[in-house]
């Protein structure tokens, strides 16, 4: 039987800390014993990326804000999907989370965070969000298991009716909030529809072979 082997752990600013685990050829990123991503199932963060951005209305010089790098692979996806004019912050609150994607998890990455259309901001994706105004064409949140907070108790603002009604503001007319998660939440539906977005829920496949358990996501779009 193959072992798992712990690589490093990272520190997350008032939460318990995260764990890089390699098992085989596969590598998960841990909270505690949560399994919170997986390199062998990307398919459906691809797939937040991939399909906020054929929801789009000007995607080759959109501007986005991705909340949590995770493995990369929904920043992947975008960079797929988008022109050389778009520009995407990511915000990343775990320092470790970008060194890992520079080291053990560089194989991962493809060199993403070095696209020119990429600014890397280590900081909370709250504020971000607070402190824009019609700023972003999609927002894609994918800090936790779904919307509550996890990996911390301050991610529960995010999901808070004051935190999507904040969200909206941040977001151009006819902009995206796109949500992951790991299943689905009638309570978090409600509450984006309250917040005065349009909703639109899909369940996908885990893996990118389209096997693998069912996740959830939510893309709600402003008026």
């Amino acid at each position: 039987m193959i072992q798992r082997e712990l690589i490093d752990v990272a520190e997350v600013p008032d939460g318990p800390p995260l764990s890089l685990v390699r098992h085989g050829g596969d590598f998960m990123i841990m909270l505690d014993r949560n399994e919170l991503m997986s390199s062998r199932m990307s398919g459906s963060e691809a797939a937040l990326g991939t399909m906020t951005c054929q929801r789009l209305k000007s995607p080759d010089a959109a501007r986005l804000l991705i909340g949590g790098y995770g493995m990369g692979f929904t920043l992947r996806a975008v960079l797929g999907e988008l022109g050389p004019a778009a520009r995407i912050v990511v915000a990343e609150l775990v320092p470790g989370i970008i060194a890992w994607a520079r080291g053990p998890l560089v194989a991962l990455a493809k060199g993403c965070l070095d696209d020119p259309r990429v600014e890397v901001r280590i900081d909370d994706v709250a504020k971000l969000i607070d402190g824009a105004t019609r700023s972003y064409d999609a927002i894609l949140l994918d800090v936790d298991n779904g919307p509550d907070g996890l990996t911390r108790d301050a991610n529960d603002s995010l999901y808070t009716v004051a935190g999507l009604r904040r969200a909206r503001a941040a977001l151009k007319a006819g902009g995206i909030l796109a949500v992951w998660s790991a299943g689905a939440d009638a309570a978090f539906t409600r509450r984006l529809k309250q917040s005065g977005f349009a909703v639109e829920e899909t369940r996908i496949r885990a893996r990118e072979n389209g096997k693998g358990p069912m996740h959830h996501l939510w893309f709600a779009t402003t008026a």
